[in-house]
């Protein structure tokens, strides 16, 4: 289940999801065709590895992509989601919220894989706290998806928290099966984007401006 866009209007110009669009692309762009060495030690550096964290990898590798597919799906799913919480939250209270979403999804991740020697690196745990924010102001937004059924790809619009529930329950069960699995391998950091989506989710009030926007989005429903 892949999402291709939501039905969701905004009010201003997402600036900040562009700037952070930009500046992935760009910092992308710097190491892509550099030697396997010299990307494999960029990672160790500005990764975090649980079994050496240190302050500054929690914000660094959150501007970092394994490979092109990794960069394109990850700013796609953040131009979906995040124009509408920067709506919200406005443009440098989005900035922060998405910086701290995306440092403390690394952080949950080294708890849960204390030892390990593999670089994490990626936007996905704070786009989830994006998408865990987004689904508390727009449950009932549509999102269009595409499922692919055998060769045949299958379109559909489906609510923002049925898609959420699906996508939560998948990244837990993965979570649950590397945990069990005790393997120290390369692969999706399942328990960063668990801990982001959770983090996003408690911070969001304090991230919200005191006063309400002036119309209510028609895509939202009481919770």
């Amino acid at each position: 289940m892949f999402p291709l866009r939501d039905v969701n209007p905004r009010r201003g110009f997402p600036f900040v999801v562009v700037l952070i669009i930009i500046f992935n692309t760009i910092i992308f762009l710097q190491y892509f065709d550099l030697p396997e060495e010299k990307v494999k030690w960029l990672f160790q550096i500005f990764g975090i590895v649980p079994a050496h964290i240190s302050l500054l990898p929690l914000i660094t590798h959150q501007f970092l992509h394994g490979g092109l597919f990794h960069l394109i799906s990850n700013m796609w799913a953040l131009w979906i989601f995040g124009d509408n919480v920067e709506d919200r939250m406005g443009h440098l209270r989005f900035l922060i919220f998405y910086i701290l979403c995306g440092a403390l999804a690394g952080l949950f991740h080294t708890i849960t894989q204390i030892g390990s020697e593999v670089p994490c690196i990626g936007a996905s745990g704070a786009i989830s706290g994006v998408l865990g924010a987004y689904l508390v102001l727009y449950p009932g937004a549509r999102i269009l998806c595409v499922i692919p059924i055998v060769i045949y790809p299958f379109f559909t619009e489906i609510p923002a928290f049925i898609f959420g529930g699906v996508w939560f329950i998948l990244q837990l069960l993965n979570g649950l099966v590397v945990m069990a699995s005790k393997e120290d391998v390369a692969g999706v950091a399942w328990w960063a984007h668990i801990g982001g989506f959770f983090v996003g989710i408690f911070f969001l009030s304090s991230f919200l401006p005191k006063s309400p926007p002036p119309e209510e989005n028609i895509d939202e429903m009481d919770v």
